[in-house]
């Protein structure tokens, strides 16, 4: 009969029973299968404990070397109750240099704390994704500029180049073309800067969900949609993968790098100077059959709202109060500092009050979201207003 053709525990008992019978432990071990070795181990469990001794037992270490001594474990507990605020690694360097010798790991210090319940959980912050807005169509130039970086580009010294480049949606006219050698939130800033002091605003700039045009913090935010939302730029997302919804843009991207990476020149510096040539050519001298064979430059006219020197100040007079939002992007509010996001450092919002008691948080003229009166901060589903 094969050892393991019923239960154990019952074949166990049968085992058992023909050995009390007098049967001979050596031959019953080569029947059921079982080495010798095993077949005393159960007669002798059976002797010791009776028919419990056949069941299955627990194959727990019975000693754990490195297990935390009781009498340490309520040191840790002790001291942790006397300083509430303290962390497993300040409780392992003042415990240590009073008892003399070395304790466990910090993180086996945090587990003693998780297991007897004096450690709360972090509060996890609402994860935003970035999210598209409403469109409009062009009905003029500078209605919408497209705004995106061009993938990137292996020049022969082997570097990278990522162009980032602007244009037009109504005239297709290419209002920028700069090749970087990262992405940068920054870098984009000044190459913006540098075209609305050229060419004026637009009174909306249309951009994917990547970075640094979009993000997945508060309202879908970064500091440089911030920026344009100062000069009162509205902000338009595309949804994501859906790249047809700024077609114009993805067009001439493809001829872009048709006519200037096949093949890429050998630096950057030489890489800008063939994309300054496409330019050229592309805005006055390529017909375009969507503009009845114009070119750009004939459709396109500088922008009638120049760019601010500087950036005008935020004012909320229907508000309660003003914030300022620090370098590090906090708020200090009803006397304590909070994490609000860091898109916004350096800026102003305006806080409104409720009836119900919580408060409107608001940055010009969107609506963040609202601090409750526990002191959290409960983000709008929503994100930027709606495109007319």
């Amino acid at each position: 009969m094969p050892w393991k053709s019923s239960t154990p525990v019952d074949l166990r008992i049968e085992f058992m029973n023909r050995v009390l019978r007098g049967e001979r432990v050596t031959d019953l071990c080569r029947e059921y299968g079982i080495s010798r070795k095993t077949g005393d181990k159960f007669k002798q469990r059976f002797m010791r404990f009776g028919l419990s001794g056949l069941e299955d037992q627990s194959r727990a270490a019975k000693v754990i070397p490195h297990r935390t001594p009781p009498e340490l474990v309520e040191i840790i507990l002790a001291e942790r109750k006397r300083h509430p605020s303290w962390g497993p690694k300040k409780l392992k360097a003042i415990l240590e240099h009073r008892l003399g010798h070395a304790l466990p790991a910090a993180s086996t210090v945090g587990d003693i704390l998780k297991r007897n319940g004096l450690v709360e959980p972090s509060r996890q912050r609402p994860r935003h994704r970035a999210q598209p807005t409403a469109l409009r169509e062009a009905g003029g130039p500078n209605d919408i500029w497209a705004i995106d970086y061009k993938g990137q580009l292996r020049l022969g010294d082997r570097s990278l180049c990522y162009p980032l480049t602007l244009t037009d949606h109504f005239s297709r006219y290419i209002l920028g073309c700069e090749g970087m050698g990262a992405i940068s939130d920054e870098a984009a800033r000044e190459v913006c800067a540098e075209v609305f002091q050229l060419n004026g605003l637009p009174l909306a700039m249309r951009s994917d969900n990547g970075v640094p045009f979009a993000s997945t913090g508060l309202a879908g935010l970064t500091k440089l949609s911030v920026y344009w939302l100062r000069l009162g730029i509205r902000c338009e997302r595309i949804r994501p993968s859906h790249p047809e919804e700024n077609g114009r843009h993805e067009r001439m991207h493809r001829t872009l790098k048709f006519e200037t990476a096949r093949p890429p020149r050998t630096n950057l510096l030489q890489q800008q100077e063939r994309f300054d040539e496409f330019v050229q050519e592309f805005n006055h001298e390529r017909p375009h059959e969507a503009l009845g064979m114009k070119r750009p430059a004939e459709v396109y006219s500088k922008s009638d709202r120049p760019c601010p020197e500087t950036l005008p100040e935020l004012t909320y007079p229907a508000h309660d109060d003003v914030l300022r939002v620090n370098r590090d992007g906090m708020i200090y509010f009803r006397r304590k500092q909070r994490y609000f996001a860091a898109a916004f450092a350096g800026e102003h919002i305006g806080l409104l009050e409720q009836l119900d008691g919580r408060w409107l948080v608001t940055f010009i003229d969107t609506d963040l979201g609202f601090i409750e009166t526990d002191g959290r901060f409960i983000p709008m589903t929503a994100t930027l207003p709606k495109a007319a």
